[in-house]
């Protein structure tokens, strides 16, 4: 059935991956791929999961099947996380919340559902978003479109189109957020910000999305929830897709949730049910490991202290790198103004690198970066910052 096909283009992200594995370059530098490095270039297992590994090889009794939504403590600390333990969400009961592979399967969980009861709404996305996105929302059978984010010019948020764009957005429509650490820009939103969207979205009728995947990279676990703390005060309908890959390091365990917040408790039952059906049929019901995991750890206040403390850890070594980069292109003598990467959040960031720069580096000195110059913070180190910064000054004063 093949003979005549043509075969699908590789992932930019993952096919960079592979292009940098098979580079025999020894200084080579991966910038693309969004996972956390520590300084050393590894990708750490962290303690308090390691910890909480050991607890359940001592506890655990049974490989059966979870139910479909997951385990039902896995999903209240889920909503502790999201919303804060005395949330009026959680003790009204307005959150349905189901344990799913990861980000991308709470996503396309999400999205089946929507499909159901919105078939003819269009999905808005930020310009730029993750690339994914568009290919999640289309393959479950919707029509794109997108709302104006970035503002290369000024390299920080085009707000006033963006209110503008969303003041003109249907009824029924669903709007995809990024709730913290936008990916790829690494530019946020204040809290006065939120507070404009969500009073738009109620005016407008529209179903925000938001994409939680950096819980505790940008200001901190609290600090990080004001855009799902803004929707859940504003009473309206919205979705949630969270990931354990980053924040717990959970990467190949594809730990994740679809939460469903609506208005009241019986409207929650009504949306959970739907969304078991909408599980059951994809996948049937999730995979433990990594949910079980991440329970132990939220459950167990001394487990979930460490983990606070590690992912302050992996926060902080991610600013040292942005004012790193900042400062070691500065010394070199480039007139170009990179402070605003300072002042981004998260693990990526839109660089101010063009293609052709990109191509160049990739070419002649083995760093590999996304096209339009997204980078992975996280991929700088002690060891590769003066080469990275040496070799970014080159390609600027060609």
């Amino acid at each position: 059935m093949w003979k005549s096909i043509q075969g699908a283009p590789p992932d930019s992200i993952l096919g960079l991956t592979e292009a940098f594995k098979n580079d025999p370059n020894p200084a080579k530098v991966n910038l693309g791929v969004g996972v956390y490095k520590t300084d050393d270039g590894a990708t750490p297992v962290l303690n308090c999961v390691k910890d909480a590994e050991r607890v359940l090889l001592g506890t655990e009794a049974s490989k059966s099947y979870l139910p479909i939504s997951g385990d039902p403590l896995y999903s209240s600390c889920v909503q502790k996380l999201l919303f804060g333990a005395d949330s009026d969400v959680i003790s009204s009961a307005r959150a349905a919340t189901a344990h799913a592979p990861g980000g991308t399967g709470a996503l396309r969980i999400g999205a089946e559902l929507l499909k159901t009861f919105h078939s003819d709404s269009h999905v808005w996305v930020s310009n730029p978003t993750w690339a994914n996105h568009n290919g999640i929302f289309t393959a479950a059978g919707f029509q794109l479109k997108s709302y104006p984010y970035y503002n290369p010019a000024t390299k920080g948020l085009n707000f006033d189109e963006m209110l503008d764009c969303l003041k003109e957005i249907p009824s029924g429509d669903i709007v995809l957020f990024h709730a913290c650490c936008h990916n790829p820009s690494g530019v946020d939103l204040y809290a006065d910000q939120w507070q404009s969207v969500a009073e738009i979205a109620q005016q407008r009728g529209f179903i925000p999305f938001l994409d939680f995947a950096y819980q505790g990279f940008g200001s901190g676990v609290e600090e990080d929830r004001i855009a799902v703390e803004t929707f859940a005060d504003a009473g309206i309908d919205f979705f949630i897709a969270s990931s354990f890959s980053k924040n717990f390091g959970l990467y190949n365990e594809r730990t994740g949730a679809i939460t469903v917040v609506s208005p009241s408790a019986a409207e929650s039952a009504v949306a959970m049910s739907h969304l078991k059906k909408t599980i059951r049929v994809c996948y049937s019901n999730p995979p433990a490991h990594g949910g079980l995991v991440a329970k132990t750890i939220l459950s167990e206040p001394s487990l979930e202290k460490a983990w606070r403390g590690e992912l302050k850890e992996m926060c902080d070594r991610i600013v040292a790198m942005r004012t790193a980069f900042v400062d070691g292109l500065k010394s070199r003598g480039i007139d170009q103004d990179f402070s605003y990467i300072k002042a981004q959040r998260g693990m990526f960031s839109f660089s101010g690198l063009d293609d052709q720069t990109v191509n160049w580096l990739r070419e002649h000195k083995s760093i590999y970066v996304v096209g339009g110059g997204r980078i992975n913070v996280a991929g700088l180190t002690s060891q590769n910052i003066d080469y990275v910064c040496d070799a970014v000054a080159e390609s600027l004063n060609r």
